[in-house]
């Protein structure tokens, strides 16, 4: 009965962090569900696979086992977005190291483990203390302020009409013919200056 509540508890330790990790910390930013229901059940499946093996040794081999068989499905199958396959190692991690320090007699490392797991990826997803910049790719038609002389004057334009605090801009493709530039626009996330 013991080995029965001590897996009930170490399921429910390891299934908390993965959907606080899942619901609190990615779902907000994407709200993609494909990825919420892959990665809660990945996490759940390995943990029992791994809490029912037993062997400490079988574990860790296991474990590698499936990041190898992921790593090459990720060149096998259409692409993953970089952010998604971090969370997808993350959710194939944590059960393979919750299982081991569980069997091994290990709650407080577990316990301490899962915490800072949580703290790392909420303070990194919530950009604590970065500022990122991103960019995007316009079609300008205003097309005499592309040259160089006249860039604070096209930093304005910009500003005023996209409401965005443009760092830098990219001259692209220019078309004569219909007095269009592609431009890459270069910008603050949150609209604030660093």
């Amino acid at each position: 009965m013991a080995t029965v509540v001590k897996l009930l508890l170490s399921f429910l330790l390891n299934f908390f962090t993965a959907f606080v990790i899942v619901r609190f910390i990615y779902y907000p930013k994407t709200k993609d569900r494909e990825y919420v229901f892959t990665f809660l059940t990945f996490n759940t499946v390995i943990f029992f696979v791994l809490s029912l093996l037993g062997s400490i040794n079988l574990s860790v081999g296991f474990g590698f086992g499936l990041f190898g068989i992921f790593s090459v499905l990720r060149y096998r199958t259409n692409p993953i977005p970089i952010r998604e396959m971090t969370y997808l190692f993350v959710t194939i991690a944590l059960p393979v190291m919750n299982s081991i320090l569980v069997s091994d007699n290990g709650f407080a490392q577990v316990l301490l483990a899962n915490l800072l797991i949580l703290l790392v990826l909420f303070a990194v997803e919530r950009s604590w203390g970065f500022k990122f910049v991103s960019r995007k790719t316009i079609v300008y038609e205003k097309i005499e302020l592309i040259k160089p002389e006249c860039e604070q004057l096209l930093l304005d334009d910009l500003h005023e009409r996209t409401g965005l605090t443009i760092t830098g801009v990219k001259v692209g493709q220019i078309d004569f013919l219909h007095d269009t530039a592609k431009l890459e626009i270069s910008y603050f996330e949150d609209g604030v200056s660093a």
